[in-house]
């Protein structure tokens, strides 16, 4: 078993270990005095791995029981969140109990941020079941829903008491849901550079995928460590994240989160490589990462996007865009832009 701790202000661990599912219950005794668990999943998660983490879990102790919200984006929202509130008070959970998110990025994110806000906070575990998940959005304590103005834009800074990466699970996960992580690979790639962005060039993560988990995971938790609530240096995470949120949003959440990424990162390596801050080998590189994550062509930029973000900014307070520029590969920057300077920049 391998494993990464997040250095915050209440550290914890990230464990990496296949058949891990089955150990749950003893690896989460380790990290909470919970008596009582709700375990939240989603009905693609729960038929498969519900019944194995409640054996787990029942097997060390816990009390145990379950909540079952639609797979899907759509889940992610205020209506979605209050049945899980409601879920934990009626069945009488106490500020000593917990949550474990059983899923991917929509089942942790709506867990966490139940967790953070019921009795003003309570303990909660991620068990993420996709490669986005675990590489990315269950680390760090970001959580959160959706409104209608924009996502995660109602949420909360909840770390978790620990984080189970097992691997086994993604023999189960669709096509589409390898390319959504992949799609959030890109991102790492140009972050890191190194070793992720050479796996990511070589487009054969399947092969790699333990390595490539712990990798992102450990850039994840460095970034994470350094700016617990992104006061600064964590914005970096958000590279690509302006677009591709809005075109999530545009699709009806048809394009998921990461080949949304993917998209908005294509766009960010154009612009900064016509504005002579990326060099052409770079470029080509990067071009490379995106084409084996699925996106070949440049994708066009709707107007109704700009339409988006400009209501994002609105509806969160922000009177500029925080952007990742791209200037190589390993080193992206961000910069502050007006909207209309954000707007000429990738137009």
């Amino acid at each position: 078993m391998n494993s990464v701790c997040v250095n915050v202000s209440a550290p914890y661990q990230i464990l990496f270990e296949r058949g891990g599912l089955k150990r749950a219950g003893s690896f989460i005794k380790d990290v909470t005095r919970a008596k009582k668990l709700l375990v939240v999943s989603d009905t693609n998660v729960a038929p498969l791995y519900l019944a194995i983490v409640s054996s787990s879990l029942s097997g060390e102790g816990f009390e145990v029981s379950d909540f079952v919200i639609e797979a899907g984006e759509q889940s992610k929202s205020t209506k979605t969140y209050l049945s899980i509130i409601d879920a934990l008070a009626s069945r009488s959970f106490k500020r000593t109990d917990a949550v474990v998110a059983l899923g991917g990025g929509v089942v942790g994110d709506i867990a966490g941020f139940a967790a953070a806000t019921y009795m003003r906070g309570i303990d909660v575990v991620q068990i993420p079941t996709t490669l986005l998940a675990m590489t990315d959005s269950a680390i760090g304590g970001k959580t959160g829903v959706d409104l209608p103005q924009g996502k995660n834009l109602l949420g909360a800074f909840h770390q978790p008491k620990l984080v189970l990466a097992d691997a086994d699970v993604l023999s189960t996960l669709p096509e589409r849901e390898w390319q959504n992580g992949l799609g959030e690979g890109a991102k790492y790639a140009c972050l890191a550079g190194g070793r992720i962005a050479e796996l990511m060039a070589d487009g054969d993560i399947k092969n790699h995928t333990d390595e490539f988990i712990e990798l992102c995971a450990g850039y994840k938790a460095k970034i994470v460590a350094a700016d617990e609530k992104e006061g600064g240096l964590r914005a970096l995470l958000n590279l690509g994240h302006t677009v591709g949120h809005a075109m999530e949003k545009l699709s009806d959440f048809q394009i998921p989160h990461g080949v949304a990424v993917a998209n908005g990162v294509a766009i960010m390596a154009r612009s900064a490589f016509i504005c002579g801050e990326l060099c052409e080998n770079d470029y080509k590189n990067i071009q490379t990462v995106l084409h084996n994550v699925g996106v070949t062509e440049l994708p066009k930029i709707d107007g109704r996007i700009f339409d988006l973000i400009s209501m994002d900014k609105k509806a969160s307070g922000a009177s500029d865009i925080s952007a990742v520029v791209i200037h190589g590969i390993g080193d992206c920057r961000i910069q502050k832009m007006s909207f209309e300077e954000f707007k000429a920049y990738i137009g």
